[in-house]
């Protein structure tokens, strides 16, 4: 037969009174509904950044589209009435656009600037600096040293051929001459070629003034 006599809890050598045994059965459902909370709060959780994941996997981003063009004439026209010269703007053909147009002080020197990609996306930069200095000239060619001279179309440039130095960057090829109050720089990575064309595309500019 079973006996009806309370049993013996280990932990306390004696029966449980009911107290006891009420604590007992309130602090176990207790921490069955804390643990309950702690998993439900964890299954929460995956299930966001679940949703998250699969928001970033298919939702279709818009295509931000071509970068506008630089208005490279505009910002030459805005600049020149501080400049007090004319600023070259060069007309090159189809394939080549500008993507930096701006006017500052550099070394004390009032500059144009306009950076070109060319059609075999390479780069070009154009510096016009105004009655420039040689601290100016240095600091624009990045202190690369000429390596020779070459007429265009009857005009002097100077050379500066750095496509073997180390870290070049922009600064790989270069050209300048002096047209009338104007130093003018040409740096970048594109071919003699492209050099050639925008050196050109300046001098017949400038010629125009």
């Amino acid at each position: 037969m079973a006996s009806n006599e309370p049993r013996i809890v280990a932990e306390l050598g004696r029966p449980e009174t009911p107290q006891e045994t009420a604590d007992r059965r309130a602090a176990a459902a207790a921490k069955r509904r804390s643990n309950q909370t702690v998993f439900n709060l964890v299954i929460a959780t995956v299930a966001s950044l679940g949703v998250v994941l699969l928001l970033v996997l298919v939702v279709v981003r818009p295509d931000p589209g071509p970068a506008e063009p630089i208005d490279v004439a505009g910002i030459a026209a805005d600049a020149e009435p501080g400049a007090g010269v004319s600023l070259v703007v060069p007309v090159l053909p189809e394939g080549w656009t500008a993507n930096a147009a701006r006017f500052g002080i550099v070394s004390e020197v009032p500059t144009w600037y306009v950076g070109y990609v060319t059609p075999d996306t390479q780069f070009i930069a154009v510096n016009q600096g105004i009655d420039a200095n040689a601290t100016w000239l240095a600091e624009t060619l990045d202190d690369v040293s000429s390596t020779g001279t070459a007429d265009v179309d009857g005009t002097r440039w100077m050379l500066y051929e750095n496509r073997g130095g180390r870290d070049s960057g922009n600064h790989a090829y270069a050209m300048s001459t002096v047209i009338g109050g104007s130093t003018i720089v040409l740096h970048g990575t594109a071919s003699d070629a492209e050099f050639q064309a925008m050196a050109l595309a300046v001098m017949a500019e400038l010629g125009e003034q």
